[in-house]
């Protein structure tokens, strides 16, 4: 008999966390961290719900911290097994589950010194070192391998677009399957391979992300081409608050195409302030079988941007009054370098701030999408006088329309769909979709409910 339980992305984006039970055996998927809203990153510091040395293995879908965050503190916490995932996954959290240590005792290093922490004295969630030790259980299984997980569980990927080495995961045990769809990426997306579509599955987890939204159809490069053109005709700044895997990646493509199309100006200084994400693209450039550019492509992106790698480097940019482009980490603006650019950037009408995709409910960037006319940051208020804008096109996530779409590649509905990894509105609203339109059975699961599989 096998039980379901979800421990995270059940009505959220944030801390996908699902826990396959089998007799003696327990498979946990994805290992998420929650952000956001203080009450859903609080859950981050509860105590886990099952002793982490009784989890015999851990499957990833993807690098993205919300899906992987949490390794660390699961292995600090005795957590001993192999953790699964595919070859581009496993390079990308070699560089994301470090620098989220690193940014975490940074965050608590400035609290403490500081005093603007309600905690004396701040403590990190865990450290760079607690995240480096978490990479030596990762375990690389190639897409469409079958490989024997734990417990006489078979696991399978098959290719979810959304980012580099981005899975859908199906779980094979005792004669049930369980297909974990990951992030579904989008069709047609100028890098990624379009997501597969499984055929077949018992028990399906779909995410949600967009499930009541459809994404703006105009063309990012035209919208870029207008936005950082304007800005830099009076004399602005544009700062653009990206994730350093994918998106980072994205904007530097496009802003190559614009730059050899000359819509932009050749010498228009970009900037890629992220370590990360400039090792990220690093690896994007490694793994030619898992996206779309040509080596020329790859060139030619890889010379769109100035790379910024020290802070004494970010701190000359943010001083630099010279008209420009910064994309830094991190995409909802929750942490990194990114913060010093927008307390420098954001008060003076003249510059411009960019999002691009999905800004999780009590982020700042969520709040800065929203209008806010103040944002906090380092225990003060920054005012927000720049243009904001949030280019849903760009977004790495499938689309209502893209969602039911990948849908429809099943042979034969899944016995229950469990409609997770979105807001509330967003899941019922897909729920409703598969329902109505497909005649599936859905069901959006509650945070910690428990579900058997038969």
């Amino acid at each position: 008999m096998l039980n379901l339980t979800f421990l995270g992305g059940a009505g959220t984006v944030t801390g996908s966390k699902y826990l396959l039970e089998n007799g003696r055996h327990r498979i946990l998927v994805d290992c998420g961290l929650f952000q956001g809203f203080k009450a859903l990153r609080l859950r981050n510091w509860a105590p886990f719900p099952v002793a982490p040395n009784t989890i015999d293995a851990v499957v990833l879908t993807h690098a993205h911290l919300d899906h992987t965050g949490y390794l660390p503190l699961l292995v600090k916490n005795g957590f001993r097994g192999p953790i699964f995932c595919t070859e581009a996954t496993k390079d990308l959290c070699g560089i994301l589950l470090p620098d989220s240590g690193h940014l975490q005792e940074r965050d608590a290093e400035l609290a403490n010194r500081h005093s603007f922490s309600k905690h004396h004295p701040a403590l990190p969630l865990y450290t760079e070192d607690d995240a480096r030790r978490a990479l030596d259980f990762l375990r690389p299984v190639r897409f469409e391998e079958v490989r024997e997980v734990a417990g006489g569980a078979n696991l399978k990927f098959l290719h979810a677009g959304h980012i580099l080495g981005a899975a859908t995961a199906a779980l094979e045990w005792s004669g049930v399957t369980t297909t974990f769809s990951g992030d579904i990426g989008r069709y047609n997306d100028p890098l990624m391979p379009d997501p597969q579509m499984p055929e077949q599955t018992d028990y399906l987890l779909m995410e949600s992300t967009y499930g009541d939204r459809l994404h703006d159809r105009s063309d990012p490069q035209d919208i870029l081409a207008t936005i950082i053109g304007k800005t830099i005709h009076r004399g602005g700044t544009v700062v653009v608050p990206a994730f350093a895997v994918g998106r980072a990646q994205l904007l530097l493509f496009h802003i190559a195409r614009l730059k050899a199309a000359k819509r932009l100006p050749e010498l228009m200084p970009v900037f890629l302030d992220s370590p990360m994400a400039i090792d990220a693209t690093e690896i994007f450039c490694r793994h030619a079988a898992d996206q779309k550019l040509s080596s020329a492509e790859l060139a030619a992106m890889g010379k769109s941007a100035h790379y910024v790698r020290t802070g004494e480097e970010s701190r000359e940019l943010t001083a630099n009054l010279m008209p420009k482009v910064i994309i830094s980490a991190s995409g909802m603006a929750t942490g990194g370098r990114v913060l010093h650019h927008l307390t420098h950037y954001a008060p003076d009408a003249r510059n411009a701030i960019i999002f691009t995709g999905f800004q999780a409910g009590g982020t700042r960037g969520a709040a800065i999408v929203a209008g806010a006319d103040t944002i906090k940051m380092y225990g003060g208020y920054v005012p927000v006088r720049a243009s904001v804008h949030n280019l849903s096109m760009l977004s790495a996530h499938a689309d209502r329309e893209e969602l039911l779409r990948w849908a429809s590649g099943f042979k034969r509905a899944p016995k229950t769909t469990f409609v997770v990894h979105g807001e509330p509105g967003g899941s019922d609203a897909l729920r409703h979709s598969l329902e109505e339109q497909r005649g599936w059975k859905c069901l959006v699961p509650d945070h910690h409910q428990t579900v058997e599989l038969v």
